[in-house]
């Protein structure tokens, strides 16, 4: 279910939670989270500006969400958008560019394979007095070039001209086109706008054991935790009217093995501190109070 939530937000700039339980006296018990598909959710502004409903379409038919319940059914989660109130802008979007870009240089790169490898150009036909191909000719020639020359199978295969015919390159060559460059720099600009970064992408050049380390925990730091805190803040947020107060949802990062050296430094730098209680030392390293642990411990 997080995976899709996460998924919605990145790739949609929404994601929508619909939380499914049992009316009972005086609340309702939730039992079941579904992730709900952002393209098939519109949102119903109230008098206020403010969603007071939600309606989910598909299969032809549309189901009505209202938001005024102790519990508001659905859990709407966004990112920043500066040009619009209720619906948020997922990084792809600011990225629409670059994937244009990503995707057209692989495109060029599949049509040079399909056709022979070669850049396109044309062939010159030089009859005598000016004369032209024929009709039965020209049809013909586009045959032959269509059988024998196209296609990845046919990369390579040498071009036989007769009847005064010459081959003219037209186009430019892979490397006047640079485009693997241009693929690569934007599939870094992609990367970028997922917080990702591009040491990451396995771009030849780009990266090394030390960097590949470091390039690792800043994408965790910035980019993994700050996501799954807004998730799971949201999510706090959303539950607490029935599960209780004290509800909190959030990543465990002790189980994240990227961050062991970051652990590794904070426990001892806390464990150091003179000046820190037990319970405060466990504060700062993410962890609850302890029964008597209002007490400073002395170092060896």
């Amino acid at each position: 279910m997080l995976e899709t939530v996460a998924s919605h937000l990145l790739l949609a700039g929404n994601a929508y939670l619909e939380a499914v339980g049992l009316g009972v006296e005086g609340g309702m018990q939730v039992r079941e989270l579904y992730a709900l598909r952002p393209d098939r959710m519109k949102l119903l502004p109230g008098p206020n500006g403010w969603p007071q409903a939600y309606e989910y379409s598909a299969a032809g038919s549309t189901v009505r969400f209202d938001q005024n319940a102790a519990l508001p059914p659905i859990l709407h989660l966004t990112f920043f958008n500066p040009l619009d109130d209720h619906y948020g802008q997922s990084p792809l979007e600011a990225a629409a560019i670059a994937v244009d870009t990503h995707n057209a240089a692989a495109c060029w790169n599949k049509a040079l394979l399909d056709n022979a490898a070669r850049p396109s150009g044309a062939l010159v036909y030089a009859g005598t007095d000016g004369g032209v191909l024929s009709p039965v000719q020209y049809e013909r020639l586009k045959k032959e070039f269509a059988d024998f020359y196209q296609g990845a199978s046919n990369a390579g295969r040498p071009l036989v001209l007769d009847g005064g015919l010459d081959w003219r390159p037209m186009s430019l060559s892979p490397r006047d086109m640079d485009f693997l460059e241009a693929k690569h720099a934007a599939a870094r600009e992609i990367a970028l706008a997922f917080g990702v970064p591009p040491m990451l992408l396995g771009i030849p050049g780009d990266n090394t054991y030390s960097n590949y380390q470091e390039a690792n925990r800043v994408f965790w730091r910035q980019s993994v935790l700050p996501l799954a805190g807004r998730i799971g803040c949201a999510l706090t947020h959303w539950l607490s009217p029935v599960f209780g107060e004290n509800l909190m949802l959030a990543a465990d990062t002790d189980r994240i093995e990227a961050l062991n050296a970051d652990r590794a430094t904070l426990w001892e730098r806390v464990s150091k501190a003179p000046f820190l209680t037990v319970n405060e030392k466990r504060l700062a390293a993410g962890y609850g109070p302890i029964e008597g642990g209002d007490v400073f411990q002395q170092s060896n």
